[in-house]
């Protein structure tokens, strides 16, 4: 006998639509109109000179257990050792904390943005997240071949990652993620903006330049990530094997407690043992 239910053997499922409202995302407001990393809670602004290029450190105060493994000091004598001409206009390093929701579903150690609006202007960023130290982190088995050269380079970085049923899984711990987004994330973003300053170059005026550069802008965003991820990794890699062959990494975390008090940051906002026990 006919029956008009079985018709379409996706009614009520993901396949048909069903559930899809409720999917879990991280929102993009529409009345704020800004990604969700360039949403920023309170914060503080410090400016270091660098090879007599100027940064913006915007730090973001952490939630409890949630601390930034880099400080500005650490970041600004990897920093030195870039090249002067690969920092372009580049001037901003966020250091960020994530939400709840952003650490389950959009994970990274850092990022980097052509385009960060701050303050009602727009700049080139690297985002280096906070880390929540109660939090572990899980990689599926099925790794395809770049995801176990990534588990190797975090190996390499000291994460102590073990096999467990389903998942690799390693916990956090202060040292080594300061290791992986020191030595590997901020350099990888780097190589990241030297591609891209290599193939897309800012127009002057006029228009005509300005259409070339759409072009070249066009044309680099749709090279493969694959692409871009590889110049990256080679950037970083060519870069942190200098730095080991110079004797200048790795070398020890430097928290400074009164420079940290005199540009106004929170010792609470970076993770050490020393300042747990003594403050």
């Amino acid at each position: 006998m006919f029956n008009p239910t079985r018709r379409n053997r996706n009614i009520g499922t993901a396949k048909q639509g069903y559930g899809q409202h409720n999917k879990l995302v991280v929102p993009y407001p529409a009345i704020e109109m800004k990604y969700f990393y360039e949403r920023l809670g309170e914060y503080n602004v410090v400016e270091r000179i660098i090879n007599n290029h100027k940064f913006k450190f915007i730090v973001e105060e952490t939630r409890e257990n949630s601390f930034h493994a880099c400080t500005i000091d650490d970041l600004e004598k990897i920093l030195t050792e870039i090249p002067n001409e690969d920092y372009g206009d580049l001037e901003l390093i966020v250091l960020r904390q994530p939400t709840r929701k952003e650490e389950n579903l959009k994970p990274v150690w850092g990022r980097l943005i052509y385009s960060y609006e701050f303050e009602n202007e727009h700049f080139p960023a690297i985002i280096i997240e906070a880390t929540n130290l109660e939090r572990s982190f899980k990689w599926s088995k099925k790794l395809n071949i770049e995801s176990q050269k990534e588990l190797k380079r975090l190996k390499e970085d000291g994460h102590k990652i073990v096999m467990g049923k389903r998942y690799f899984e390693a916990e956090y711990e202060i040292d080594n993620i300061r290791s992986t987004q020191l030595y590997r994330t901020l350099p990888h973003e780097f190589g990241h903006f030297v591609h891209y300053l290599s193939e897309v170059e800012r127009p002057e005026k006029p228009n005509e330049e300005y259409d070339a550069w759409e072009k070249r802008w066009n044309k680099y965003h749709s090279l493969p990530s694959s692409e871009k991820e590889s110049f990256a990794h080679s950037y970083a890699d060519k870069f942190k094997n200098k730095l080991e062959t110079q004797n200048i990494i790795p070398f020890d975390r430097i928290l400074d407690l009164e420079q940290l008090t005199k540009d106004g940051l929170k010792i609470s906002d970076f993770k050490n043992n020393w300042v747990q026990q003594n403050v």
